[in-house]
């Protein structure tokens, strides 16, 4: 049974279970047991809001901020925890904030799903934030289903791992926040707890523990995409400044579903779309990097004109990149384009090509990561 399908069994017996069900949880545990705890990570589930769903499959021991414990939780029992005060309340107890802390190996229920670990609620503005206290490894289970497709070959699955190891550590170090190092978004990496482990995730994790790719003795910034297009990008010629690691290298992501695409839009979508310049009249890529991504974009109108960035063209018109060619016919405009993302770092459907292939992960890192290094993290990474 794959973790995805525990959690689904859990999912269904949240709120009250019979007595002799707990042998198949029990036994289900012990299969799918974490390792020993190395490094926490604190990702961030739920952020600001006026109420969050918390819950555990195992007894679990209720704690305030300074490690003193209220009470304990029953198992598979979901509870709201909310604001109260300035302080976050939870059935009878209430404190500045609180630690849920499974026992026997137990999993954390946060709002819809399933997540190892423990759970830490804080106030935050108005409302409260669920973190996720996880260690490292055990969050990579669930990153890496999240975001490959689990039935890749081994190597790109292990090339997926230290590239999300890496960048997990990255954040860690140098993003300042002082309440999360992740959340569950694209924003950072995509996690979705037990729900998007495998078994080929679990083999790929612990095949590449502690690994990470490096340069000067440190975690580089290792940012991924689905596909590229045909080649990846130099750093500061999408983002600002250059990285010696995230050089732009031929991609061999030619079999990505996602490799070629287009939209049409009429000249009156577009201007709903962007808004301010009215029935569009024409589209000038203003900036485009060396393998032509778009940039900068002038938008002209029958009713003014805009300068448009790269994120904002892909938010607004919903493209996968901005890899794209402009062509216009009788008011249509047809929207030629390739890829799936940022176009920087590692490509995942080139990695999945290359494996395919029989290209070990090391290779595939360094083809993506140029000039970095593959090392073991240092055991000890300050917050």
């Amino acid at each position: 049974m794959t973790n995805k399908r525990t959690a689904r069994l859990l999912g269904s017996c949240l709120h009250r279970l019979p007595a002799h069900s707990w042998l198949v949880l029990v036994f289900w545990a012990l299969i799918i047991a974490p390792v020993q705890a190395a490094l926490e990570l604190r990702i961030a589930i739920s952020k600001g809001v006026s109420a969050v769903s918390v819950g555990s499959s195992t007894d679990a021991v209720v704690k305030d901020g300074a490690g003193r414990v209220l009470g304990e939780l029953t198992a598979m029992n979901a509870l709201n925890a909310n604001p109260r005060g300035k302080a976050v309340g939870l059935a009878d107890w209430q404190a500045s904030q609180l630690l849920i802390e499974p026992g026997n190996d137990g999993y954390v229920w946060i709002n819809d799903r399933w997540y190892r670990g423990r759970i830490r609620i804080i106030r935050q503005g108005s409302g409260v934030t669920a973190l996720n206290l996880v260690d490292l490894e055990e969050y990579l289970y669930s990153v890496v289903g999240a975001e490959a497709i689990p039935s890749w070959p081994q190597e790109a699955l292990k090339a997926q791992s230290v590239a999300a190891r890496t960048y997990a550590l990255y954040q860690m170090n140098s993003s300042g926040n002082r309440i999360y190092d992740l959340d569950t978004t694209t924003r950072t990496q995509v996690y979705k707890g037990l729900e998007s482990e495998f078994t080929s995730t679990h083999e790929a994790v612990n095949a590449t523990a502690g690994q990470i790719m490096s340069f000067n003795g440190k975690p580089i910034l290792a940012v991924f995409h689905s596909s590229s297009g045909g080649h990846t990008e130099n750093v500061e010629d999408v983002w600002n400044s250059p990285l010696p690691y995230l050089r732009g290298v031929v991609d061999y992501d030619q079999v990505a579903p996602v490799f070629q695409w287009s939209k049409n839009f009429s000249a009156s979508e577009l201007g709903s779309l962007i808004g301010g310049v009215g029935r569009v009249r024409s589209l000038s890529p203003q900036r485009i990097t060396p393998h032509g991504r778009v940039i900068r974009m002038r938008v002209v109108g029958d009713q003014g004109s805009k300068l448009i960035s790269d994120a904002q063209l892909r938010r607004l018109l919903d493209l996968r990149s901005t890899l794209f060619t402009i062509s216009a016919n009788n008011g249509t405009f047809a929207i030629n384009g390739r890829g799936f993302g940022h176009g920087i770092g590692l490509s995942q459907w080139g990695a999945f090509s290359l494996a395919d292939q029989g290209v070990t992960y090391d290779r595939i890192l360094s083809h993506y990561y140029q000039n970095a290094s593959l090392t073991e993290m240092s055991p000890e990474v300050p917050r």
